[in-house]
């Protein structure tokens, strides 16, 4: 135990000073019970200490973690929390019983607002669907700070069964996170996570490319869905008399087709606005993809979609809000997804191997890593790596195709 001034210094200076060997408490000279640890792991936290009105023993109160909570705001907080602990107020229970009151809805609420207010509303929306549709239905009434392990084992084992692997390890993961962000803001104890531990399904890499005799299945299903439409029991209708056939609005197949041409991600074209749409240099201008900002190309085939594509609304896919005060994009494809590739017989092709094909097909025409990678946004060329297989292909053809020459030439 030391005693120093508190200070934004005196703190920086013990945070870069050599890693301690066990957990090292500093209290400051001058308000007697407010204080800070650093932990061998190099984590520093500010408490107040006090000793409640009634006696007993001391209590510590965490006030929040160094570099979120400034020096300054730290030595406040401790001075209000022990000024209450002399008028009788303990704020450490007060503390407990907020904790103890807060479900793993409000929970999972306040961490996916806090995702839209630091990181990317894409990020955001993700979160809260994933939350809404596989955690909250099966424990969102629970109490955060009462959940077990046991129960978050059995709510990945139900969503595995009805919505697949992937979806059950997506909400562990994002329930694991709203957990370690509760601890930090003191919405649950620190270091208690029901989540870590849990025992996730294996997922291996799937990457699905469309053959050629396979994207024309596909679109003659589109031509199909759009003109003449399906039969009702093919269809994307429910309540339709049997016999009759369903036709598909026609910006869901343009939404479709522009996943193809283009290679984005579903959301960047459900949520893509007219007024993202450069028409003069045949590109979109997205404010915020995935990876940020970012331009896309269209090839010519995608701007006569869009130049043919009748306008409701500020979105470019019109949804059933379009053109109303409240407007919001379209939230997925699911349904006529389903219904276009059952009719299609490629029922084991998801939306966004789309985009998978349209890299593939970049590499198989010779296109190099670089290029693709652009085209499609990565951020990283790792992400690219997985399409080298058919860019291998393009240049074993290419080099065949010129040492054939250069033979015949050296041959004779």
């Amino acid at each position: 135990m030391a005693t120093i001034r508190i200070t934004a210094e005196s703190v920086s200076d013990v945070m870069k000073s050599a890693r301690p060997n066990r957990t090292t408490y500093y209290f400051d000279d001058d308000l007697a019970g407010f204080g800070f640890y650093r932990t061998p792991g190099d984590t520093g936290t500010f408490f107040a200490e006090f000793r409640p009105v009634a006696g007993g023993a001391k209590k510590r109160l965490k006030l929040g973690r160094i570099g979120i909570l400034k020096a300054n705001e730290a030595r406040e907080a401790a001075r209000k929390t022990i000024a209450n602990a002399a008028l009788g107020k303990d704020l450490a229970q007060g503390r407990a019983d907020e904790r103890a009151s807060v479900t793993v809805k409000l929970l999972l609420d306040l961490y996916v607002e806090r995702t839209r207010d630091k990181k990317k509303a894409s990020t955001a929306d993700g979160y809260e669907l994933i939350s809404s549709v596989n955690i909250m239905p099966h424990i969102g009434t629970a109490k955060a700070s009462g959940l077990t392990r046991r129960e978050v084992q059995a709510m990945h084992t139900k969503v595995g069964a009805t919505r697949g692997k992937y979806a059950a390890n997506r909400a562990v993961a994002v329930l694991k996170a709203a957990y370690a962000w509760g601890g930090k803001q003191a919405h649950v104890p620190e270091g208690f996570n029901p989540a870590s531990g849990v025992d996730r399904y294996r997922e291996e890499a799937r990457e699905r490319f469309l053959t050629a005799v396979e994207m024309q299945q596909l679109g003659e299903a589109m031509i199909e869905a759009e003109t003449v439409g399906f039969p009702v029991d093919a269809g994307d209708a429910k309540h339709a008399p049997k016999g009759q056939r369903v036709t598909f609005h026609p910006h869901v197949i343009a939404a479709i087709r522009l996943l193809m041409l283009t290679g984005c991600r579903l959301r960047e074209i459900l949520h893509l606005r007219w007024s993202e749409v450069d028409f003069e240099r045949g590109v979109l201008r997205l404010p915020d993809s995935k990876t940020g900002r970012k331009v896309v190309f269209l090839p010519q085939a995608a701007i006569d979609i869009l130049d043919a594509m009748t306008r409701i609304g500020s979105f470019v896919i019109a949804s059933d809000s379009a053109g109303t005060k409240d407007e919001k994009p379209r939230a997925d494809l699911k349904r006529p997804w389903a219904a276009i590739t059952k009719r299609a017989r490629l029922d084991d092709v998801r939306l966004h191997d789309l985009r998978h094909s349209f890299a593939s097909i970049g590499a198989e025409s010779g296109l190099g890593l670089p290029v693709i990678g652009s085209l499609l946004g990565h951020s990283s060329a790792q992400t690219t790596k997985r399409y080298a297989h058919a860019a291998d292909e393009a240049s074993r053809r290419a080099v065949d195709a010129i040492g054939g020459k250069i033979a015949g030439h050296i041959n004779g």
